[in-house]
């Protein structure tokens, strides 16, 4: 991240994207997730998740206790607190639900006038905002990125440190089905964990098992699944649903070898 901001200077650069990555080391996989990508085991069939996506819903407390730590980073126009809905100036002096960075529930209070400004976490689901910019609050670079027609930058919300989780491979028998896939947004944006597990498990038992092609062409399957296809309406889906319209990159890796297939 610290070699992101240098490189925007010396080679006038700008931008930031998300991180997932894989080590193997010792017989573990390391996994960290910066980001809204997504990471899972499938071993015999069962999934394994080995990441979370970060969003301003999963980071609420996090954000909203910064804000409330550091007041200025709102630059005045946002409020950390969190609201069902947007507060109406007609509203000054009613109760109504609100929560902050210590609660998980809700709880009323009497509006004032600094809880008529836009709320730092704004929206639901793919659909929910930080500082109406941004979908998710973790990543590298974005050191530039600002709110619209303003001053104030949202780099100080976004963490490029990544959540890492550890899964031991010494401690399971694994068979050449047995896989850690590694997506991206587009992918989960259409395809859940258990459509992704029925498309490894389809694509591979139509292959040899020391066929190492077996895992390119189940990652390309993946892509070309959650893209859908073109159609008069757009890129639709098997089940004519919107396909992805974002960028799908897909990794399978195979956790055991043809040696011990079972």
């Amino acid at each position: 991240d610290e070699q992101i901001e240098r490189e925007r200077a010396s080679r006038h650069l700008a931008g930031g994207c998300c991180a997932l990555a894989a080590i193997y080391l010792m017989g573990k996989f390391y996994v960290a997730n910066a980001g809204d990508s997504r990471a899972i085991i499938i071993r015999n069939g069962e999934i394994i998740p080995m990441s979370r996506e970060f969003t301003p819903e999963t980071e609420r407390q996090r954000l909203q206790f910064l804000a409330l730590l550091r007041p200025e980073l709102l630059g005045k126009e946002f409020t950390h607190l969190e609201f069902p809905r947007r507060i109406q100036p007609k509203e000054l002096g009613k109760k109504i639900l609100y929560r902050d960075q210590n609660m998980n529930g809700w709880a009323y209070k009497k509006i004032e006038e600094d809880d008529l400004k836009f709320p730092l976490i704004f929206g639901e689901g793919k659909k929910a905002r930080m500082m109406a910019t941004i979908g998710v609050t973790r990543g590298l670079g974005d050191h530039d990125l600002k709110v619209f027609s303003s001053n104030i930058h949202i780099k100080p919300f976004l963490s490029c440190f990544p959540e890492v989780r550890v899964y031991d491979l010494t401690q399971y028998e694994h068979c050449p089905d047995d896989v850690l896939v590694l997506g991206t947004d587009g992918l989960w944006d259409v395809t859940n964990d258990k459509e992704v597990a029925g498309v490894v498990m389809e694509v591979l038992t139509s292959y040899e098992p020391n066929d190492p092609c077996r895992y390119t062409m189940v990652a390309q399957e993946l892509v070309v699944r959650s893209r859908g296809m073109l159609k008069e309406r757009g890129w639709r889906l098997a089940n004519d649903k919107l396909g992805s319209g974002d960028d799908i990159s897909v990794f399978v890796i195979p956790l055991g070898g043809p040696g011990n297939y079972t």
